[in-house]
């Protein structure tokens, strides 16, 4: 092997032109230059392909003995190496950063998710420059780069379509490609998708047979090989994060049917059965016990008999959804394979970015949201009976109840979010390198963490970590290379010491031994049992004899839980967890959180054309007296179409016109619907539209009066009965003239739901009583820029 001739720790590698003659006439027999060579990483790099799942649980796959079958994860498993002590943060943003810098969560921002970021330095959602993203280190050694999947790292006040990107993938995040989502979550039928920074719309529709896994590992393999194709000599970076199996948990209907009655004994049993698996496969040690259920978690035959088969149908459809994401992660996989390169290629195939998600109360839920608007109880037994059917489909937004979250996330206690517990924050986790890994089948028990999977990359690739990036002064990596793991089974662990923390649940890790205390209960929005932080209950566990934390010997050994806390409490200054923040609606609002908004004031001017809007880039209406006026120009023909539109199927409002006459309506979680309609067309020419809610107050998700103007005259009056008090939806939009993704009315599609006539601008005021019914247009800039 030849040495290398960078000096690789100062990125990007700075130029040093050869000297040496030059001459005045390049025909001079003594002109000489040596050749231009491509930038290159050393001799022998291996390519690099990271597969993170979503929402998995350590004891969901059937390579670490879960019921779902992952044929594609075992065929990897055989070929290489097994680890069942491999941690995240117990939380999907702050996982995601941690492993693509090196880092622990809170040194780079990510304390929780963007969404409820605060103004504290490990809350910010704020990545400092200080510590560069792997994908911009390999990069700048002359790696190919590319992401498809999902990217939640973004704060969301810079979320826009105007950026700044700076946290985007395709722009500071240091990959060439990226083909994605921005967020926590996305409808795996109808998802809102980015090609870099462009917005773009998926290739086809759900009739037309589209699913976003499919279309992931499409554009990854696609990727692959014209990069093997035009590059062959260059290694990549390929990071593969699908949206699967975050809820929704979408699928098409022959997955699920796979595991028809499957689950008839419920979430008690599939547990029991599934550490059997567990101690056959080996992946577990033979005297794991199975931790108990806690009394929050309701029995199987506790639950009504009437919801069993909704309950069965959820655990159903997510089986099949974690199946069909391990096949199309099997395709990405066989393209690597197909182009004779998997021999040279290290892949991390890392089954769950936390534990197994807990989000969908204990019914479970058709659509999601209503547990995130504190609304859960809307959807009633008699209604998820009527919709059991739907479970999956283009029509719902599901998840699974608290107690399947638990049972595949056996044998371990609680759940994601609750990062104290091994049930929140162990993943099983394969590493395949066949030029790197002699042993085939190997099980490796080391402690490791996501915090690893950088630093072992480096090592893999011959490259020092940055000691400069752009110019920027780089913190040294925290997480601790694996690579000695590979070929020494039985070499002792070098990652000895991990603290954990999210929403105030929170524990450390040292040399066998976890400190551990469960401080929130992740499906509650409102937690009765919240304790003062001093009055968190602390357990102990002794991890060298007891695998799944099932005996607490808090009690027998006092001093040594003391010793443990402090150091958590050392680490957690170390690494800027305090303060810790176990806020939930407060966080929400951008305000009390100390994060900035696009959006300030109660008036927001908007254009046509506008779309892709999240919700913290548009003014809220929620809980408060709201108005929209648009100017509209409208043909003979007469008008029909979008004017403007927030949120989708699932929950939001629009105003439109339908048969030329306008229309509001206020689409409560895609339960119950609320419509106003003009009593008579917009007429041709040029004209204001307005709807003015008057909200009843009292409390939150409140309903109230609506009347609809045409020129300052009254048209049409109605009511909404109640309203969504947090959350329209997490991927849906607000789009002006237009409607993407999934509609909030079923009048129009997104194919017709553009205005047929023009709009000229629209104005959201927010918690303002304005009765004039009329703006003046000539006044309207001044007064919107008045309110911000």
């Amino acid at each position: 092997m030849k040495p290398d001739r960078h000096a690789r720790t100062m990125l990007p590698i700075p130029d040093r032109p050869p000297h040496g003659l030059t001459t005045y006439d390049a025909k001079d027999p003594d002109t000489s230059y040596p050749p231009i060579e491509p930038l290159m990483p050393p001799d022998g790099a291996p390519n690099v392909l990271v597969i993170l799942l979503d929402d998995v649980g350590f004891g969901a796959s059937s390579a670490f003995g879960g019921p779902c079958a992952t044929p594609n994860a075992e065929r990897l498993a055989a070929g290489g190496l097994k680890y069942n002590r491999f941690h995240t943060t117990a939380l999907c943003a702050p996982t995601r950063q941690a492993m693509l810098t090196g880092r622990n969560h809170h040194s780079v921002g990510m304390g929780s998710i963007t969404e409820t970021a605060t103004s504290a330095p490990g809350n910010s959602s704020l990545r400092p420059n200080t510590k560069a993203p792997l994908a911009m280190t390999l990069k700048l050694n002359g790696y190919s780069t590319a992401q498809f999947g999902k990217c939640h790292e973004v704060p969301v006040w810079q979320s826009s379509p105007m950026g700044p990107f700076d946290a985007w993938p395709s722009a500071g995040g240091g990959f060439e490609t990226f083909y994605g989502f921005i967020g926590g979550e996305n409808n795996q039928w109808e998802p809102a998708l980015y090609e870099g920074t462009t917005p773009v719309e998926p290739p086809a529709t759900a009739e037309e047979g589209y699913h976003l896994t499919e279309d992931l590992a499409d554009h990854a393999v696609s990727w692959i090989r014209t990069q093997k194709a035009l590059m062959p000599d260059k290694p990549f970076f390929v990071y593969f994060a699908p949206g699967a199996t975050h809820a929704p948990h979408h699928v098409p209907p022959e997955w699920p049917e796979k595991y028809k009655g499957r689950f008839a004994d419920g979430w008690d049993v599939e547990r029991e059965r599934t550490l059997a698996r567990q101690k056959e496969l080996g992946v577990v040690p033979e005297d794991t016990e199975l931790t108990p259920r806690n009394p929050l978690i309701t029995a199987w035959d506790d639950m009504p008999d009437e919801l069993k088969p909704v309950l069965e149908r959820q655990m159903e459809v997510y089986a099949g959804f974690l199946e069909h994401t391990d096949h199309h992660v099997g395709r990405v996989i066989d393209a690597i394979d197909d182009l004779g390169v998997l021999e040279n290629t290290l892949i991390y195939y890392i089954i769950g970015d936390n534990g197994a998600s807990a989000e969908g109360t204990m019914n479970g839920a058709f659509n999601e949201m209503a547990n995130f608007n504190g609304m859960a109880a809307i959807e009633t037994p008699a209604f998820m009976q009527s919709k059991m059917d739907e479970f999956g489909s283009p029509s719902s937004y599901n998840h699974y109840s608290v107690g399947w979250a638990w049972a595949m996330n056996s044998p371990f206690q609680w759940t994601k979010q609750v990062a104290s517990h091994w049930g929140g924050t162990r993943n099983g986790t394969i590493v395949h390198w066949p030029k790197g890994i002699d042993e085939q089948g190997g099980l490796r028990t080391q402690f490791t963490h996501c915090i690893d999977v950088a630093p072992t990359i480096l090592e893999a690739a011959g490259l020092p970590e940055p000691t400069t990036v752009n110019g920027v002064l780089q913190s040294p990596m925290e997480g601790t290379s694996m690579l000695y793991s590979f070929r020494e089974p039985d070499a002792p662990e070098r990652h000895d010491l991990q603290y954990f923390e999210m929403f105030g649940n929170r524990g450390v890790y040292h040399r066998g031994w976890s400190a551990v205390t469960k401080h929130k209960t992740p499906w509650l929005i409102v937690d009765p049992d919240v304790h003062a932080f001093d009055d968190d209950v602390w357990e102990l566990y002794d991890g060298s004899v007891d695998f799944s934390q099932a005996r607490n010997l808090a009690q027998e050994q006092p001093e040594r839980l003391a010793h443990l806390q402090r150091l958590w409490l050392i680490e957690a200054t170390k690494y800027h967890v305090l303060p810790m923040d176990d806020r939930t609606g407060e966080r929400l609002n951008a305000e009390l959180a100390g994060r900035p908004t696009l959006i300030r004031g109660n008036s927001q001017l908007l254009y046509p054309g506008m779309g892709r809007l999240s919700e913290n880039s548009v003014v809220s209406i929620k809980n408060k007296s709201f108005s929209v006026t648009a100017e509209v120009e409208v043909a003979e023909g007469g008008a029909n179409g979008v004017i403007i539109a927030q949120g989708g199927r699932f929950g939001g409002w629009s105003l439109y016109a339908s048969d030329g006459a306008a229309k509001f309506v206020y689409n409560v979680l895609g339960i119950q619907s609320f419509a106003t309609a003009a009593e008579r067309p917009i007429p041709v020419g040029t004209h204001q539209v307005r709807m003015e809610f008057a909200y009843d107050g009292g409390g939150l998700a409140k309903g109230g009066g609506v009347t609809l103007y045409y020129d300052g005259e009254a048209v049409g009056t109605g009511r909404v009965d109640l309203t969504q008090p947090m959350i329209f939806s997490a991927d849906e939009t607000t789009d002006v003239g237009y409607e993407s993704g999934t509609t909030v009315s079923p009048d129009y599609t997104p194919q017709s739901s553009r205005f047929t006539g023009k709009v000229h601008w629209v104005q959201i005021d927010a918690g303002v009583d304005d009765h004039d019914h009329f703006i003046d247009p000539e006044e309207r800039l001044r007064i919107a820029m008045a309110r911000q």
